[in-house]
């Protein structure tokens, strides 16, 4: 089960309510382990949905842990908790390289929109010891969950991209308009200049007509959306992106990196958030920049003309 606050509960998977008896949810967990048996007919992956919603609330024990938030005494304590709080502080260095040149804060708004909404929502004025507990969170509505799912979407991002070295240069939760038209990163390196937006829809995505599709992303247009956040910055301050990239989770894109060819101009692509850093690396057909002259141009543009969201 993805560690996602938008991700679909094991009771939402089996069909259940939260207060349904154990009864109730083992006939459901049996019910739907015939229907979507692969032997049967069903899906594979909603097979093994399935499973691993039994797998967290199949027993008391678990069900009462997971409805706490935290591991059951059966679980393996070498993994880590589930916490969806805010970094106290910078990571431990994973190796002595310098990491790439990065300015503003990821996912800083949406967690501060996420807070105010929690607030909103739980009532101004009552007590919110801990609105990141995991039981509030699921239960809270899409709205307010997807917008934690994506701030800490940004974060791994910010996170990953990190790892390309001072060779490139990255500003995060850049302002192109109102507060919700951010560009989440702008990525400048040799291989070119991007825009990213890191999503976490809460299921697969697939691809068509150059867009993002399926159930979870309900409708919306991502990719427009981005292209038309990157077209608004390329007018404010006179430069051209070469590159659109939007991140999800890797396990809800069957590919490393689908293409989208090109969106108001630039190459378009979806990627897996562990293949970005290659995705940067290598660059996209047609994005990379003339040289190093170019570069350090466009860093000039950005450093002096980005502003971030407030």
């Amino acid at each position: 089960m993805p560690d996602s606050p938008i991700s679909a509960t094991p009771y939402e998977v089996l069909g259940v309510s939260s207060s349904a008896s154990h009864d109730e949810l083992r006939r459901a967990y049996r019910k739907l382990a015939r229907e979507t048996h692969p032997d049967t007919g069903g899906s594979s992956a909603r097979f093994v949905a399935v499973q691993l919603a039994w797998e967290r609330i199949g027993t008391p024990e678990d069900r009462a842990a997971y409805d706490r938030g935290r591991p059951s005494s059966r679980a393996n304590l070498s993994e880590p908790h589930e916490s969806w709080a805010a970094p106290s502080g910078r990571a431990p260095a994973q190796d002595t390289r310098p990491p790439a040149r990065a300015y503003g804060h990821p996912g800083g708004w949406r967690r501060e929109r996420f807070l105010g909404l929690m607030r909103e929502w739980v009532g101004l004025g009552a007590p919110l010891p801990d609105p990141y507990d995991p039981a509030l969170v699921r239960s809270a509505p899409r709205e307010i969950r997807h917008l934690l799912a994506d701030a800490l979407a940004e974060e791994a991002t910010a996170r990953t991209i990190s790892s390309l070295g001072i060779g490139y240069t990255v500003w995060h939760d850049v302002a192109t308009g109102y507060p919700d038209e951010k560009i989440d990163h702008v990525v400048l390196g040799a291989t070119g200049l991007f825009a990213v937006l890191s999503e976490d829809f809460g299921g697969a995505v697939r691809v068509k007509g150059g867009e993002l599709i399926g159930e979870a992303v309900d409708g919306d247009r991502p990719m427009n959306e981005l292209g038309h956040r990157a077209k608004a910055l390329q007018r404010s301050l006179r430069l051209k992106f070469t590159g659109l990239v939007i991140v999800v989770p890797d396990d809800d894109l069957a590919e490393p990196v689908i293409e989208l060819g090109k969106v108001k101009g630039a190459s378009a692509a979806v990627v897996r958030l562990s293949y970005l850093p290659a995705l940067l690396r290598e660059g996209l057909p047609g994005s990379a920049l003339s040289g190093g002259n170019e570069v350090f141009d466009v860093r000039t543009r950005l450093l002096a003309g980005i502003r971030f969201v407030e």
